[in-house]
């Protein structure tokens, strides 16, 4: 595996480029992944959905990022010579500590058909990986679980549930490579005690497992501070290694509505609104988002036992027809809309595309570790 990983989460790579989604570097067009290894990414993760459509065959969008595309991805990650992270969430679409829907095709089963559920589509997915010889180099059994999974049963505080799911899962993972390692990961990095409290209920219940995961958006999870000392605690505490599964920091508050070309009511807007903003000590300037990867690197790489980290959607430009949900989908996870495009000023790219100054960053970051 890889010593320090420079990660990039491109889920949305395929469907992006099908939108006619362009990157640059110093002016030059080239495909995302070739810019993203020459900027040093040395790994790539991938979400997974069960099955990302209406019950009418409608897609969901995001990437609609089921096991076809995935491996289409996968392919193209593992021929750049990058490690691929998969990552499972055990749902039909997005899943988070806001929702963690049961697939369709598994609803009505009670808790021990689910647990048995997980560990055959586990396993299933990994063989299909396997036989398509794009294996991954890590896996994450489930997505943000800091709220548990498969809703009703797995929501917290039912650790009980939540155990046997992710169990299953992992014991799946075992069956088919004994090696591979496992991720957990929770959400709000900078929160010590959501994670003393998550890991306290599982590792009294868990199976052995190598990775604990983190999301941090220094938006909504603390500072860079918090997050600093919730690793530190954690890397003493349970003695795992850690990743951070997922970051971002926005690089401009100007609105990309002309580039999405949808009505008022049709896009919901960046997720950074202003008073988010406001809340990060860095600004959301191209410098800004510099400044702040320099500073996030260097103190994840401080804490014992750190690994690396992942950037979420880095290429995740404002094309016309690329959203985070769709009508079908929204109707899938029970949340009003409207859809549109949430991320692309925390891309690593601007709206037209161009690399920014904080792939230079990630690229020229050596590693202090202890």
């Amino acid at each position: 595996m890889e010593s320090f990983i420079k990660g990039m989460d491109v889920s949305s790579l395929k469907e992006l480029e099908e939108l006619g989604a362009k990157y640059y570097k110093d002016g030059q067009e080239k495909e995302l992944l070739e810019i993203l290894k020459e900027y040093g990414v040395n790994s790539i993760r991938l979400r997974l959905w069960n099955d990302p459509y209406s019950e009418s065959g409608v897609p969901y969008g995001a990437g609609t990022n089921d096991l076809k595309t995935t491996t289409e991805l996968a392919k193209r990650v593992l021929a750049k010579g990058m490690g691929f992270l998969l990552d499972l969430h055990y749902s039909d679409f997005w899943a988070d500590p806001g929702k963690q829907r049961i697939p369709k095709a598994w609803r009505g089963m009670d808790v021990p058909r689910l647990e048995q559920a997980v560990y055959e589509y586990t396993r299933q997915v990994l063989l299909s990986l396997k036989e398509h010889e794009v294996f991954p180099t890590m896996i994450q059994v489930g997505n943000e679980l800091s709220n548990g999974l498969l809703w009703p049963y797995g929501k917290v505080p039912q650790y009980d549930n939540i155990a046997r799911f992710l169990n299953a899962g992992i014991r799946a993972v075992r069956s088919v490579d004994p090696d591979l390692p496992v991720m957990l990961h929770l959400d709000n990095g900078g929160n010590n005690a959501l994670y003393r409290e998550w890991f306290d209920e599982f590792m009294k219940r868990g199976e052995e497992f190598e990775v604990i995961g983190l999301s941090y958006y220094p938006f909504w999870h603390g500072t860079l501070q918090d997050l600093e000392d919730n690793m530190h605690d954690i890397s003493a505490r349970y003695g795992k290694e850690l990743i951070v599964a997922e970051v971002s920091m926005g690089h401009t508050m100007e609105d990309y509505a002309f580039y999405e070309q949808l009505g008022e009511n049709e896009r919901k807007g960046m997720a950074t609104k202003p008073e988010l903003a406001a809340k990060v000590e860095y600004p959301m300037t191209p410098q800004g988002q510099s400044d702040f990867m320099q500073d996030f690197l260097t103190r994840i790489s401080r804490v014992k036992g750190t690994r690396g980290f992942y950037y979420w959607e880095p290429g995740w430009l404002p094309v016309p027809g690329s959203g985070w949900a769709n009508d079908e989908a929204l109707a899938y996870i029970e949340e009003q809309g409207p859809g549109g495009n949430e991320w692309a000023n925390q891309a690593l790219f601007n709206y037209r595309g161009n690399a920014l100054k904080a792939l230079d960053t990630i690229r020229d970051f050596v590693t202090v570790q202890p």
